[in-house]
């Protein structure tokens, strides 16, 4: 049963999801209007912790515990929007946290496969994808992606990582398409690319704060 309070507290939210749409998004060169149809729609609240809430919709990073953040909506934003979905595509998304990002993703394309390393953040997101038809969720390493239902058209990597291990790169079919954040120089930026028969390879598009995350670091090189 819905109680005033929650009523309250679902307008209050309501009213900051479409702040956030018209400061972070509309004024940023986020052009794909599904992409803020849908950031519109979805209660971003509702995928995060419940210590997290209350934040939802800022324009930092969210601390979800473990070491681990959620993206800032501008750059989950740009990301797809830089991607170029089409409806009829499948998207392996790498860093689904507690979900979002799937779902919006969800009201675009074809099909999802979303994959979390936090047990934590893995059970938020199949409570709240429980009923979603177009959302496979997948736990296990982020930088290891999901082989098994490869290829995919698009990857999505909702953060930001020093480089796209080979492993996920070989996920993506011939032609398709990549955006992710990249870690440089203790800098983030959003970057874009793709597959071809020459290679694969991504280039940055904008200088943006972006959530870093975890399991891909690369080794050090040794020096003599």
């Amino acid at each position: 049963m819905t109680t005033d309070m929650d009523q309250i507290s679902g307008d209050r939210f309501a009213t900051m999801r479409h702040a956030m749409v018209a400061s972070q998004l509309r004024t940023t060169a986020v052009e794909d209007q599904r992409v803020v149809a849908a950031m519109a729609r979805l209660p971003r609240e509702d995928y995060l912790p419940r210590s997290a809430r209350d934040l939802a919709y800022r324009d930092t990073a969210i601390a979800l515990g473990g070491g681990r953040y959620a993206n800032l909506p501008l750059a989950t934003a740009r990301l797809l929007d830089a991607a170029d979905l089409h409806a009829d595509e499948r998207v392996l998304l790498i860093g689904s946290a507690g979900g979002y990002t799937a779902a919006v993703l969800a009201e675009i394309v074809a099909e999802v496969t979303a994959v979390e390393s936090d047990p934590a953040l893995a059970a938020i997101a199949r409570e709240r994808l429980e009923h979603a038809k177009r959302i496979v969720l997948v736990e296990g390493p982020l930088a290891e992606g999901d082989a098994a239902g490869a290829p995919y058209d698009v990857l999505v990597i909702d953060g930001a990582v020093p480089a796209v291990p080979q492993a996920l790169a070989d996920q993506i079919r011939p032609g398709g398409r990549a955006v992710l954040g990249l870690v440089d120089r203790g800098l983030t930026r959003l970057a874009a690319g793709a597959r071809t028969p020459g290679g694969f390879a991504v280039m940055p598009f904008l200088d943006c704060d972006c959530a870093v995350l975890p399991g891909f670091d690369q080794p050090t090189p040794f020096r003599f």
